[in-house]
C-alpha cells in the first residue's frame, strides 16, 4: 500500500459512488491504472464493500444510545452465549468487545426513549450473563466528513 492507494481510500471513504474518472482525477492517475488499483484493493479486502448511509430518524430510529454492558461471569460459555444473542437484536447496530469498566459497548438505535426503556428492560437486560447496563443517550453527533 502506497500513498496513492491511501488517497484512493480516503476519497472512496467519503464518496463510494464517485465515478472512476473523477476518482482518477482526484488522486492524480489516469482512469485505467486507477480502476486497476481499486480492484486490487477490493480483491485484497482492504475495501470490504460499499453501502448506503441511512438517516436513522427516517426509518423510525431517531434515538441512538451507547450501552456499556458488564457481564456477571467471563467464562467462555457466557461470552459465547452473550455474543450469540446480542447480535440477534435488530436494535443493536454494533457490538464492540472492549477493555475498561465495561465488557461490551453496544450502539443501539430505537424510535425514542420509551422504546429504549422497553428494549433495555425486556431484551438487553435479559441477555445471558448480563450484570449491568449503563446507557449513554446521544444528544448530537458531529460528522467528520
Amino acid at each position: 500500500m502506497d500513498d496513492v492507494d491511501r488517497s484512493i481510500l480516503a476519497v472512496l471513504e467519503r464518496n463510494g459512488r464517485i465515478s472512476n474518472n473523477e476518482l482518477a482525477s482526484r488522486v492524480g492517475l489516469s482512469p485505467s491504472p486507477c480502476l486497476r488499483r481499486v480492484r486490487q484493493l477490493e480483491e485484497a479486502e482492504v475495501i470490504r464493500g460499499y453501502r448506503a448511509v441511512i438517516d436513522p430518524a427516517a426509518i423510525g430510529r431517531g434515538l441512538r444510545v451507547f450501552a456499556g454492558v458488564r457481564l456477571m461471569r467471563h467464562t467462555r460459555a457466557d461470552v459465547v452465549a452473550f455474543e450469540g444473542e446480542v447480535m440477534k437484536l435488530s436494535e443493536v447496530i454494533a457490538c464492540h468487545h472492549i477493555t475498561g469498566n465495561f465488557d461490551y459497548l453496544l450502539q443501539v438505535e430505537v424510535a425514542d426513549l420509551p422504546a429504549y426503556e422497553e428494549f433495555h428492560a425486556n431484551q438487553l437486560a435479559a441477555l445471558p450473563a448480563v450484570a449491568t447496563v449503563n446507557s449513554f443517550v446521544i444528544m448530537k453527533t458531529l460528522d467528520a466528513t
